[in-house]
Formats: structure tokens, C-alpha cells, sequence
């Protein structure tokens, strides 16, 4: 084992969070109140008359903090329950050490039985002879102490016994009088690890300190000011680092250790929703009506974040519905309730197992769920979706009297047949980026390096290949579906150079003058290669394509703005230029409600069109059936001459050409138009219609010539 093997497994095997230190403060001034109250008494229909209702209660300042630090321990145990080690003590006149680092004195009922014996704070203790400072010396010790884990490794590397490392936290739980007092804490903590790594030197028994976080909360009572300060983690020496909370006793120093916890044990948060549960009857009779009926639920549970590590992967954690809790700084990802399996029979393609623990584990909701599942059903969970079909992400079920969340996998399996490039056979995906792909190859191709070649940056080639490799392989979607800017041109120079290690000054302004072409495209509304696989009609409008276009480019640049500060300006120019000034927002408003109001238009139109063309298509059938009638008639007659073709007598308005209707022209409208056009090219004009004016003509001219009579526009002669 070389060693960086050794270096890599020291620091995972034995983290700073391999060994956690309790140190509450037991002083005089810890029996005060929180001043958060709690009412006692429920109010209930039941009630008889005249009971006198029993008045709240609050707890003090240290029943908070042992409720509060019992419940990091709660869910550090359900998570770890073997390789996280805790040290509860307590400090008043001297220092009280609950359990050790052995691990059958790990569990939340040995330091719960220890705490009992302690008792609370006594008020009338003089406060003199009282100090968090006995605490804190007793905890630097017991981090100098080797845990059963720390010895196997020991033994297991005789000859580099040295290079296991001995790290861990100390968490003190006080109520500190300023920040001057907080100073004084690290100080005196920073000298007790020196001399303990001096004691530790000589002896085969202790281990010294390599890295020790000290993290200071300062508890201090309801409606009162605080004179310490937040402070981020600050390190006070190479051995020593410190962070300080001021938190208020009571909910606010619960949900502080909740995030705690989370922060120093890599956890997450997952919320099962919909949830069906039946209410049950009570002594208080409040839920009698509601008896038949069932309700959902939701339930808050903590697991290692590697569960989650495919949502991060593929950056959809929008899509399982990450949602803010009311801390405001953790987030938990939502996941829906599917209908329970009775039996473990199915197999399903899982990729990982994590031990969960319920936030809220007293509640009833928390307590159905646990039951539940220890029965043994399994719960599939799905991800919440608007449209399409249900995604089933993981799986709650118990194995051996412990609850695991499990990640099944949502994207194509392994165990499945590989899908077809050329034929599509296998598989559903056949739209692979295979040109790019063959790009991406030669880019990426080893070759042999001579040994005299000198790399000033002093990596091996395989390290600087590597590298690259991962470059380039930050953000590649390999479906062309699946990205939009892969299949632009004119994104094609800022793909290519934002991969690489260093960008030039020449570099940057290409990629700053690809960003402006594509915010000109956007001025001209330009379409965009979206595409529309698996969507139904015209697909996302224009300004949803040039959203997801921005989107995918910011997505793209943000994978690489932490390589150098020029690919930051180059990120820093995406921004700019997708925050618009005020007046283009309103024309790109204007211009979506016109694009609105064409596309109702266009509707109407082609409605109005169709029911134009059959009135149309009506009148001339009547017309032509009726000339074909008057046709017969006279050829019918020996006597008669061969008719003239005339005319049909149409309207003032019918006699002006259509106009052109809006929309498309129906395919009968079309043939009657063209058989109208050339039946009236097949006869003569009538003289009167030809000279008339303004369509009237007047009749029998020729009597008003000879006779001198005053002719009427009806014909009607009169004296």
C-alpha cells in the first residue's frame, strides 16, 4: 500500500467526524428559563364545566440543550450506529464523563440513564466554583484517548502505525458573556492540546491531536439580547479551528442542531408526501366524526446525501421538488408516496442503501411510517411531475429491524440490452450524438509521451489526460434531444474553448462575441433547432426556446467558471446579457400578445373561410342546376334555336372578385373559383351589362328617339 493510498484512507477512515465531543454546561445559570412556553392543558370539547385549565410551563436553558443535543445523538446513531463514536460530559465544579468511546456505550438510553443520575443544575450552587472550563479540558483528553478503530488500524499497520490519523470535534453547549469570554474558551483550548500531544508523544496509550473543530453555542433565554456574536469557522492554529452560534433557547436551538448535524455527517433531507393515513379516536374524542376518513401526510427523513447523488449528477433536483424548509438554509427533496408493496419478491435494480432517521420521530405520522415499514411492506417513492409519466426513484423498506432508503435506478439499467445506433433495435434511444462523439475522440486521444518531454506544471501525463478528460465531460448530453446549443453553429467557438485549462485574452473575447450573436438572434427572433420529440403541436414558443437555449449555456459555462478568472467574465457576460432592461421586457410582452391574438385570428379565420366557401359552393350548385333545367327545356323544342350560353345573373356585390379570406382556402372554394373563371370566358359580354353605368342601364332608348317620350329607368313609358 503506497502512500497516498494510505493518506487517502486515513483521512475517510478517521475524519474529523469519527469522534464528537458533548460538553454541556451544568452551571448554576443553566436552571433559567428559556422562557418558551408550553401549554399543558388541551383544550377539548370533553372539558367539564368550571375546570380550571392548567397554566404553561417553560423549560430552562438546560433542559433545551439535553433535549437538543439527545437528538443530534439520536440521529447520528439511526445513521452510524458503528463508526461515529460520541463523548458526553458535563461541567460544573468539575467535569462528569458520561460514557466512553467503547461501542457498547454508544446508544441514546446509556447517555439518557447517565443524565438522569446527573439531575439538573442546582441554582443555589455558588456560581464561583463553576466552569464550562473543567468540560473542555476533559474533552481535549478524551480526544487524545484511541478508539477500538483507531487500535485495529494500529495493529493492522505496525510498521506506519503513525500515519493513522487522530481527529475530532468538540461541541460545547454554554452561555458565554461576550465575545471576549469566547476568546478566552479557544485560547485555553488551543494550550490543552498542545501539552495533551506532548503527553501523548510519550505514550503508546494516547494518540495526538491532528485536527480538532471546536464548535461554541451560546444559549441565551427568550426576549433577551445577545452580547456574542456568529462567527463562521475561523482557524485559530493549524491544530485548531472554531466556529460560534448565538442561538435562543427552545425551537431555534433544536432546529440549529438539526442543521448541525446534517452539516457535519454529510446528510440530507428527504419529505414523503401524500402520505394516507387514518385518524384514530383519542381520549379527547376530537377526531370521532373524522374516524372513516383518511388524511395525507407528510414526513421529514435524514439520510447520508449520497442518496441523492443522481439528482445532483444530472442537476433535476427541480424536477424531485427540492423545496426550502422554514429555517430557510437546508433544503429537503420531496418524493411522493406510490401504493405499498406487500412483499420484498420484485426485485428491483437498486444502486444504493442508506440508514434514514425521521426528523420529527415522536410524531404520529413518523410513528405510522416506522411501523409500517418494520412490518415489512415496502413504499416505492416517485418524483413529483407535472406532465408525463411517473418516475420511481427510490424505495423505503427494513432489513433486519433497520429502515433503508433505497436508490433504484430511474435511467437506462445495465441489465438491460444496449440500444441500437444504426437500427434502434434493444432500446428506445436511437438519437445519439454520434458525429460529436467521433469529435470528442480525437480530441481526447492518448498517446505515447517521451520521457524528456518537462511539464512545468510538474503533473504526470496520465494526471494532465485525466484532467482533460474531465473537462470535457463536465456537462456532454448524448442525446441530441436532450440539448439545444450542441446543435447550434453558432455556439460551436464557446463550446470548444471553454473546456479548456486556460483561456486567453483573444479567447474571451470570441466567447463574449458568440454570446452577443446569440442575444442578436434573439433581437431577430431567429428560430432555434429545439426539438419536438414526444411533445404534441407546434411545441415551446419562441421565447420559451431561447429560455431553455439560456438556460443550458449558463448551465454549460457554470461547470467551468471556477477554472480561472476568465472563465468567470465569460459566465459574468452570459448573466449581463440575460438580465434585460425593462423595455425590452415590455416589447417581448407586446410581441408574445400579438403572436396570441395572430394565432386566435388565424383561427377564425380559417373558421370563417370554410363556412364562406360552403354558402359559396351552395349558391352556384342552385344556379347551375337551375341553367341546366332551362338548358333541357329548349333543346327539348324542334322548333327553337340553339340558345346562347348565358351569364347567371348575380348580385352588385357578387359581380366584384372575392376578396382573398384570411386563413387557408378551402380545396372546393379553390375548384369553384376556377370553374367560374373559365365559364365566363366561354360566352360574350351582354351589350347592357357592358355599357352600363354604375350596373344600371336604361331600357328602350330607341322610344324616347322616335316618339319623344320620357322613358323611365323601369321601362314605363308616360305622357
Amino acid at each position: 500500500m503506497d502512500q497516498f493510498t494510505l493518506q487517502g484512507f486515513k483521512s475517510k477512515m478517521f475524519a474529523v467526524s469519527h469522534k464528537t465531543v458533548f460538553v454541556v454546561d451544568h452551571c448554576p445559570y443553566m436552571a433559567e428559563s428559556s422562557r418558551q412556553q408550553v401549554e399543558c392543558d388541551v383544550v377539548t370539547k370533553s372539558r367539564a364545566q368550571g375546570l380550571i385549565p392548567l397554566a404553561p410551563v417553560s423549560k430552562s436553558l438546560w433542559t433545551c440543550a439535553v433535549e437538543c443535543s439527545m437528538e443530534y445523538c439520536r440521529i447520528l446513531y439511526d445513521i452510524y450506529p458503528r463508526d461515529k463514536l460520541i463523548n458526553y460530559i458535563v461541567s460544573d465544579s468539575e467535569f462528569h464523563i458520561l460514557n466512553g468511546w467503547r461501542r457498547e456505550d454508544q446508544s441514546v438510553h446509556e447517555l439518557m440513564s447517565a443524565l438522569a443520575a446527573i439531575g439538573p443544575p442546582n441554582p443555589r450552587e455558588d456560581p464561583e466554583c463553576c466552569s464550562i472550563l473543567h468540560g473542555l479540558v476533559a474533552a481535549v483528553e478524551s480526544l487524545c484517548k484511541i478508539t477500538e478503530l483507531q487500535h485495529e488500524k494500529r495493529m493492522a499497520l505496525m510498521d506506519t502505525a503513525d500515519r493513522v490519523a487522530n481527529r475530532g470535534r468538540i461541541i460545547c453547549l454554554t452561555d458565554a458573556k461576550s465575545d471576549t469570554h469566547v476568546r478566552m474558551l479557544e485560547d485555553y483550548i488551543q494550550e490543552t492540546i498542545l501539552e495533551q500531544n506532548k503527553l501523548a508523544a510519550g505514550s503508546d496509550c494516547l494518540m495526538a491531536i491532528q485536527q480538532c473543530e471546536l464548535v461554541l453555542i451560546h444559549i441565551y433565554p427568550q426576549g433577551e439580547d445577545t452580547l456574542v456574536t456568529d462567527r463562521a469557522k475561523k482557524e485559530i492554529s493549524p491544530l485548531l479551528t472554531s466556529e460560534v452560534h448565538s442561538v435562543r433557547a427552545g425551537r431555534h436551538l433544536a432546529a440549529k442542531l438539526n442543521i448541525l448535524v446534517q452539516q457535519h455527517f454529510d446528510l440530507t433531507s428527504t419529505t414523503i408526501t401524500n402520505i394516507p393515513m387514518k385518524p384514530t379516536l383519542n381520549f379527547c374524542d376530537q377526531e370521532e366524526q373524522h374516524a372513516n376518513t383518511s388524511a395525507n401526510y407528510d414526513v421529514e427523513l435524514l439520510h447520508h446525501r449520497d442518496a441523492h447523488l443522481e439528482f445532483f449528477k444530472n442537476g433535476d433536483l427541480h424536477m424531485a421538488g427540492t423545496s426550502t424548509r422554514e429555517n430557510g438554509l437546508k433544503e429537503t427533496v420531496t418524493l411522493k408516496w406510490c401504493t405499498p408493496r406487500s412483499n420484498n419478491i420484485e426485485l428491483h435494480y437498486c444502486t444504493g442503501a442508506y440508514r434514514i432517521s425521521p426528523t420529527d420521530v415522536n410524531s404520529r405520522p413518523s410513528s405510522c411510517l416506522t411501523n409500517f415499514l418494520l412490518n415489512g411492506r415496502s413504499v416505492l417513492l416517485e418524483q413529483p411531475r407535472k406532465s408525463g409519466s411517473k418516475v420511481i426513484s427510490h424505495m423505503l423498506s427494513s432489513h433486519g429491524g433497520e429502515i433503508f432508503l433505497h436508490v433504484l435506478n430511474s435511467n437506462r439499467s445495465t441489465l438491460e440490452d444496449p440500444p441500437s445506433i444504426s437500427e434502434g433495435c434493444g432500446g428506445r434511444v436511437t438519437d445519439y450524438r454520434i458525429t460529436d462523439f467521433g469529435e470528442f475522440m480525437r480530441e481526447n486521444r492518448l498517446m505515447p509521451v517521451s520521457e524528456s518531454r518537462y511539464d512545468p506544471s510538474g503533473k504526470l501525463p496520465v494526471e494532465r489526460a485525466k484532467a482533460q478528460l474531465e473537462r470535457y465531460t463536465r456537462y456532454w448530453p448524448m442525446i441530441i434531444s436532450q440539448t439545444t446549443i450542441f446543435n447550434m453553429q453558432a455556439v460551436v467557438p464557446l463550446a470548444n474553448l471553454i473546456v479548456k485549462e486556460t483561456l486567453s485574452e483573444e479567447d474571451v473575447l470570441t466567447c463574449q462575441k458568440t454570446v452577443y450573436n446569440l442575444v442578436d438572434m434573439e433581437r431577430k427572433n431567429d428560430p432555434l433547432p429545439i426539438s419536438t420529440v414526444g411533445s404534441r403541436g407546434k411545441g415551446p414558443k419562441r421565447d420559451e426556446q431561447y429560455r431553455i437555449m439560456w438556460n443550458e449555456l449558463e448551465t454549460l459555462v457554470k461547470t467551468h467558471a471556477g477554472s480561472t478568472d476568465r472563465h468567470q467574465r465569460v459566465l459574468d457576460c452570459i448573466v449581463a446579457c440575460r438580465s434585460k432592461p425593462p423595455e425590452e421586457e415590455e416589447r417581448k410582452k407586446r410581441g408574445r400578445k400579438r403572436e396570441d391574438r395572430e394565432e386566435r385570428a388565424e383561427k377564425n379565420g380559417s373558421k370563417e373561410a370554410e363556412e364562406k366557401s360552403w354558402q359559396d359552393s351552395e349558391r352556384l350548385k342552385g344556379l347551375l342546376d337551375k341553367e341546366d333545367q332551362e338548358s333541357e327545356v329548349i333543346k327539348d323544342s324542334p322548333d327553337s334555336p340553339e340558345p346562347l350560353n348565358k351569364k347567371p345573373r348575380v348580385s352588385a356585390e357578387e359581380d366584384h372578385p372575392p376578396e382573398r379570406a384570411k386563413g387557408p382556402v378551402s380545396l372546393l372554394t379553390m375548384w369553384t373559383n376556377r370553374i367560374t373563371a373559365a365559364n365566363s370566358r366561354k360566352h360574350q359580354e351582354f351589350a347592357g351589362r357592358a355599357n352600363s353605368v354604375n350596373n344600371k342601364f336604361e331600357l328602350y332608348q330607341q322610344l324616347k328617339d322616335e316618339n319623344g317620350m320620357d322613358v323611365h329607368e323601369n321601362g314605363k313609358a308616360s305622357r
